[in-house]
């Protein structure tokens, strides 16, 4: 993992992404060099090669938004071809977006006929990546991007546990030590073994041979705690080995003065922006809602926010006025109580988009952990430690949870959500941000998590 502004992002897959765009530069600066002459320059506009950049540009901000650039899109063939060809897609109205705003010489491709066609340009770039891709996979099948890690374990110690629940593409337990006191860790027979890291769990930490791991750490061996590596490649905290002193240390959780104005002006640019935007969505949704079913256009309901303060969160009605008759209870797959419309709203998160006015209220933030009811915080507060400790920052539209695990209704699930959030919160910044809404686009529209 390589930290980059605070968040951890797989080398492996930075590396696949440097490739892949250093590949598609060349190849659509050869197809726009070899046809040139089908091209008319404009007095002052930007040579070929900026051109490239910008198609380069657009395909590769369209694969990042699909979600290209997850392990799980990579190791399953269906999902790689079906999130490509969305990414082929997006890349036209991106192009577009990018010839408007900066270079006027790129609408002529999204017309013209022959090899430099917006089209041709498109499918090329998805034969390379494709290809790319496949070479990459292959890569991964022969162990190229394996490391190697030993685990150091005291009495008691589950030495498996670093890895578990789920084993990762990039490393594999090569041994594993029960009894930290009689290790012998040698930088020379660790290097040998090709060990590339040490994993020390909480138990060994009092016994552990700390005179040979500093030898092993100059080696350019890495060591980790148990805590450490788990948060650094499966990106969201322990929960079971959470000290209860976290938040204190949690660099995101407690912004500076800057910071929060710089957050507060990135929610503001956000929501008046998608405000203007899906004002005409948001106006037909208000019709069919009328038009579907009996009852009022939007659905406020109490949730806890900032330091526990409640609010009135504003929805899009998606479910008959009769649905909680009985009392609060969780939403679940295929819910009945949700109308017609409600359904699609529902999948497509247009339900959503009444929360930009939480927002500009300064009630949530665009990007944060997503805010409970009271009925429901009081319940998973008993059910799950630390539960409380999302209540230290706003809530959000999107978030870090939501864009890595899908919709839950069970406390395993909202456990499961807590330590995405808590990640959330120990590494908060504007690039996380914009990561997450990044990655929101891939939620939208394959419907991940769609309830």
């Amino acid at each position: 993992m390589t930290k980059i502004f605070g968040h951890y992002m797989p080398f492996e897959m930075l590396l696949l992404w440097l490739v892949e765009a250093t590949l598609s530069f060349i190849l659509i600066a050869g197809l726009l060099i070899s046809g040139a002459t089908s091209i008319t320059p404009l007095d002052g506009a930007p040579r070929v090669i900026d051109l490239a950049a910008l198609l380069v540009l657009a395909v590769g901000l369209s694969g990042s938004a699909i979600g290209l650039y997850r392990l799980e899109t990579l190791l399953q063939t269906r999902r790689l071809l079906i999130n490509t060809f969305i990414a082929a897609l997006i890349a036209l109205p991106v192009t577009a977006l990018l010839a408007a705003l900066f270079h006027t010489n790129l609408l002529g491709l999204l017309t013209a006929e022959g090899p430099l066609s917006l089209p041709r340009i498109l499918l090329a770039w998805v034969l390379c990546l494709l290809l790319t891709r496949f070479a990459f996979r292959f890569a991964l099948r022969r162990d190229i991007f394996t490391r190697r890690i030993l685990v150091v374990g005291g009495a008691g110690a589950d030495t498996d546990r670093p890895l578990a629940p789920e084993n990762s593409a990039f490393f594999t337990v090569s041994g594993q030590i029960t009894d930290a006191r009689r290790a012998a860790l040698s930088a020379e027979t660790l290097r040998r073994r090709k060990i590339w890291g040490i994993v020390i769990t909480r138990e060994a930490r009092a016994v552990m041979p700390t005179e040979q791991l500093l030898l092993c750490k100059s080696a350019g061996i890495r060591i980790f705690s148990d805590v450490e590596f788990r948060e650094r490649q499966f990106r969201r905290v322990d929960l079971d080995r959470l000290c209860p002193e976290w938040l204190v240390f949690a660099e995101g959780a407690f912004a500076s003065r800057f910071g929060q104005a710089t957050k507060r002006g990135f929610d503001l640019a956000v929501s008046a922006g998608m405000l203007l935007v899906t004002l005409p969505l948001m106006l037909l949704t208000a019709l069919l809602i009328k038009l579907d079913s009996p009852g009022p256009v939007f659905y406020r309901q109490e949730r806890v926010g900032l330091h526990g303060k409640t609010f009135m969160l504003l929805k899009f009605r998606s479910m008959r006025t009769d649905a909680e008759a009985a009392g609060p209870v969780w939403a679940r797959t295929a819910d009945p109580r949700v109308t017609r419309v409600g359904r699609f709203i529902r999948r497509t998160r247009i339900d959503e988009l009444p929360q930009l006015l939480n927002v500009l209220r300064g009630e949530m933030s665009f990007v944060g952990p997503r805010p409970e009811r009271p009925h429901f915080i009081a319940e998973l507060a008993r059910a799950i430690p630390r539960y409380h400790d999302r209540a230290f920052v706003k809530p959000g539209i999107t978030g870090w949870a939501q864009v890595n695990f899908p919709y839950g209704a069970s406390i395993e699930d909202a456990r499961m959500k807590l330590a995405y959030d808590l990640y959330y919160i120990s590494h908060r910044n504007l690039f996380l941000d914009f990561l997450i809404l990044f990655s929101t686009v891939r939620v939208i529209l394959l419907q991940e998590g769609s309830r």
